[in-house]
């Protein structure tokens, strides 16, 4: 007994179900297999994704959640704490204060090369961002520093109070 439906035109064959030998469970197996496959791949993905991710955090924010980012990467953002920042020669090294709000921390950047925005300049806010993890000691341990120089519509500003921008200020490197 044939298992397709003819056409009565003459038309081809189609069949009405699996071919023999093929249960219905065999395909649900597949599928399920096929499924879970791809939910592990998903996972592993995601996983991956979030071992490698580098948070961007204030300090303010950093502080109040201190324990989550002991040894993570993270990218700090806050001003300089005018008076802080001090270079020490052998083993090269900078060390500062960033400040957000009431909060502060200290860094420790241990290399000699240092951005030319990255000044303390007296009445001047400098934003800095640096990358880097956080210490079980509550310092933050940087391996790179970047600071934000003013817009050149706020310098616009501060140049007609008589103030210079960072880069171009007369101050002396530490």
């Amino acid at each position: 007994m044939s298992n397709e439906v003819h056409d009565p035109e003459g038309g081809v064959a189609v069949p009405t179900h699996a071919a023999e030998g093929e249960s219905p469970w065999k395909r649900r197996a597949l599928v399920i297999g096929l499924a879970a496959t791809a939910c592990s791949i998903a996972a592993l993905v995601l996983i991956g994704m979030n071992d490698g991710a580098v948070y961007a955090k204030p300090v303010d924010e950093l502080l109040a959640q201190r324990a989550k980012f002991i040894g993570r990467p993270v990218r700090l953002e806050g001003n300089l704490v005018h008076g802080s920042l001090l270079m020490r020669e052998s083993p090269c090294e900078y060390r500062f204060r960033l400040e957000r709000g009431a909060a502060t921390i200290e860094v420790r950047y241990p290399q000699c090369v240092v951005p030319d925005t990255f000044r303390d300049v007296p009445d001047m806010d400098v934003g800095v961002t640096t990358e880097g993890q956080l210490q079980a000691d509550g310092t933050f341990l940087a391996t790179s520093v970047l600071a934000k120089c003013p817009s050149k519509y706020e310098m616009k500003d501060r140049e007609k109070r008589g103030e210079k921008a960072p880069h171009t200020a007369s101050s002396p490197r530490p």
